[in-house]
């Protein structure tokens, strides 16, 4: 009897997060951004939305300049702080209308004045299944398929939540609302997401795990990253950044400290990487260079060989 053949891993896939430019020189900053990064062909993109009007709109220009513009497919981020749950559907349908198909369901940070309104829906998880309720009613846009909805994963315990086996706990009831992958918040330590990952699957967590990696090549930065995260800043790579002699060596000790992170996280079994970029490609070039991630090539079929014989 001839064995059945072997199935092939699939590559590691790759996906850069992106957020929309506030003036006029970030905005040229992105697009070369975006110029440089779409060559690696990654399976998709993330834009950030959140903060007040003019930055939500800001957005929704950039997913219109990537579907219109480029071949990079986004995923489109939505929080649920400070909004109905009108409002949060037709969100969606908008963002289905615009050929959005990947949707990244957040809570959101919380108000810091307590008595502003913090919206209908209390949890992400929640989120996720007004998503999918949305995604019912547009199935002919969507050509009877799905869209694809992301939630983030926490490797170190979010600051708000009293442990981190309850943070596995909640990326479960996402899983359980509708989640089809998740992505880790920025961490520091390879155990981090080996620990997350192994504690998520011994609690029933299946779907994919994607490690968040940052290349931080500048201290303040990784000082404002580590306050807005919660997080306590590796001393080795605090130590690199302040004691470097100029950009150059920053740069190199940073993106060499992401990409230990990095390779570390796929050597053990990650199935892909997601790099935030800071809206910057070299950093992120030199990681992809530095740990070697293949990439399925593709070649596009000529047109001459789509018409048919008359």
């Amino acid at each position: 009897m001839t064995a059945p053949p072997q199935r092939t891993a699939p590559p590691p896939s790759l996906s850069y997060e992106l957020y929309p430019p506030r003036s006029a020189a970030s905005a040229d900053t992105l697009l070369r951004t975006i110029e440089e990064l779409e060559p690696t062909r990654p399976d998709h993109v993330s834009v950030t939305y959140s903060g007040d009007e003019a930055r939500r709109a800001g957005s929704l220009a950039l997913l219109d300049h990537l579907i219109a513009r480029t071949t990079l497919r986004p995923l489109a981020h939505l929080t649920c702080v400070g909004s109905t749950r009108a409002e949060l559907e037709d969100t969606v349908a908008a963002l289905v209308r615009r050929g959005v198909r990947g949707v990244l369901a957040l809570r959101g940070d919380l108000p810091e004045d307590p008595g502003t309104d913090r919206g209908e829906l209390r949890y992400a998880g929640e989120l996720v299944e007004l998503v999918r309720d949305v995604e019912r009613r547009h199935s002919a846009a969507l050509a009877a398929g799905r869209l694809a909805v992301g939630v983030a994963a926490y490797p170190t315990r979010h600051p708000e939540s009293p442990s981190f086996r309850h943070d596995v706990e909640v990326l479960l009831a996402k899983q359980r609302s509708g989640a089809d992958f998740a992505i880790t918040q920025v961490y520091f330590r390879p155990q981090r997401y080996e620990r997350l990952v192994a504690a998520a699957r011994a609690a029933g967590v299946t779907i994919p795990i994607v490690p968040g990696i940052m290349p931080v090549t500048d201290p303040r930065r990784l000082q404002t990253l580590c306050r807005l995260a919660g997080l306590a800043p590796h001393p080795g790579l605090a130590a690199a950044l302040e004691d470097a002699s100029g950009p150059a060596e920053r740069h190199r000790a940073g993106v060499a400290f992401a990409a230990r992170l990095a390779r570390a996280a796929l050597d053990a079994g990650a199935p892909g990487l997601h790099l935030y970029t800071f809206n910057e490609h070299r950093a992120a070039l030199d990681l992809l260079e530095r740990v070697d991630l293949p990439r399925v090539p593709h070649e596009p079929v000529p047109l001459d060989d789509l018409l048919l014989p008359a």
